[in-house]
């Protein structure tokens, strides 16, 4: 157990992120100076201090929630919950008029619902507050002062502080999005994996709601992925140090850079195109993106090659013929016009993936919400050149 308020010196801090995106994030952090760093399943630990942690919800772009661990105990039934949470000194982190949530995640065979686990910790936490003052504080499940979050694995019980409270992946530039749009923390994990360096030209010939454009835009401008986000749950804490996170915005604004390079998106619905381009505009980047309504067949690419990165529809409401097609065509148009081009390709249709008839230079599994997707480069060499496969080891 730590004593939360104030926080020591240097803490224990879990970042959650998505499967598979566990490696990308132990590398943000390290970037960002964290030390004593553990990847876990959808997770890494890592140590810092208030300042780090402050750091690490505006800057980190593959995680999705910063959590403190608090305390820990062993429970094997809902008294033992109830009990477990009410024993903390919850009124040293809030205040009897103010607000709190919960979130749980629950694996065990003791426990079977996370939101009755939350609400009985809710019960706990106000029950503690009524027996001391008589009154209670209330639940606000979007901008609480205080965001409690209980995971329960088997018998054991660790209850942190969610320091991020809505999911970092919320950017706030997507209002608009279409049917099936790509998380911002897939997204971001796809560029970073294409090994793209903000510099060339990106591209997505198949944009949709411009998520992928978007992360690489901020990326290659070193744009702070949450620099306007107005809440995050560290600031409802008594430990909130409002003049160290106003240090921390400065630094992060100074160091945003101009674009060198191209960034541009297409996409075959004029509506959706339109959609990017608001999307755009919304994170001040409509001057850096270029986004045009035309089929993928009818692009032509700038020359000097670059880096194509696609999330074609995977065929849930194509016929199968059609959607074979479709991902032929993909083929012919990448070695008819993107000569050059590093051609990344995300979908979970391994069937359609083959009638592309090109041999892929390295595979690699990625998680798309529940789709397990393989995630494909395609080089696009000058005239006919063998291209090796390469099977990338993974552990999903």
């Amino acid at each position: 157990m730590i004593n939360p308020y104030p926080l020591p010196e240097q803490f224990i801090i879990t970042a959650l992120t998505q499967k598979g995106v566990e490696p990308l994030l132990a590398n943000e952090l390290e970037n960002l100076g964290a030390k004593d760093i553990e990847i876990r399943k959808s997770a890494v630990y890592f140590t810092g201090n208030l300042e780090l942690l402050y750091k690490c919800n505006l800057h980190l772009r593959t995680c999705m929630r910063l959590l403190v661990p608090i305390f820990e105990f062993s429970a094997f039934n809902e008294k033992n919950l109830y009990d477990g949470i009410k024993s903390f000194p919850w009124t040293k982190l809030l205040d009897v008029n103010g607000t709190l949530a919960v979130d749980a995640t629950v694996h065990s065979d003791f426990f079977n619902h996370s939101k009755y686990v939350a609400l009985k910790t809710k019960d706990a936490v106000v029950d503690l507050f009524r027996e001391e003052f008589g009154v209670r504080p209330n639940v606000d499940v979007y901008d609480p002062d205080l965001r409690i979050h209980v995971h329960i694995y088997h018998n054991e019980v660790i209850v942190s502080l969610d320091s991020s409270n809505e999911s970092l992946h919320k950017r706030g530039y997507r209002a608009d999005a279409n049917m099936a749009p790509l998380n911002e923390v897939t997204a971001a994990a796809l560029m970073l994996h294409s090994g793209w360096d903000g510099k060339g030209t990106f591209m997505d010939g198949m944009c949709g709601s411009g998520t992928l454009l978007i992360e690489a835009a901020m990326f290659a401008k070193n744009i702070a992925p949450n620099i306007n986000r107005p809440y995050f749950g560290f600031m409802g804490w008594k430990s909130y140090d409002a003049k160290l996170w106003e240090r921390i915005k400065r630094e992060a604004e100074a160091a945003e850079r101009p674009l060198d390079g191209k960034i541009i998106g297409n996409d075959a619905v004029f509506k959706v195109a339109d959609m990017a381009k608001n999307n755009a505009a919304k994170m001040g980047l409509h001057h850096d993106i270029s986004i045009t309504n035309m089929r993928f067949e009818e692009q032509r690419p700038p020359e000097g090659g670059g880096i194509l990165i696609m999330n074609p529809p995977y065929g849930e409401r194509i016929e199968i013929e059609e959607i074979n097609q479709f991902y032929r065509m993909i083929g012919d148009t990448l070695k008819q016009r993107f000569e050059g081009f590093d051609a990344w390709i995300l979908s979970s249709n391994k069937e359609a993936l083959k009638h592309m008839k090109l041999a892929a230079s390295k595979r690699m599994i990625v998680w798309n919400g529940p789709l397990e997707c393989k995630f494909h480069k395609f080089e696009m060499y000058r005239g006919s050149r063998k291209e090796k496969t390469e099977e990338i080891p993974s552990e999903n």
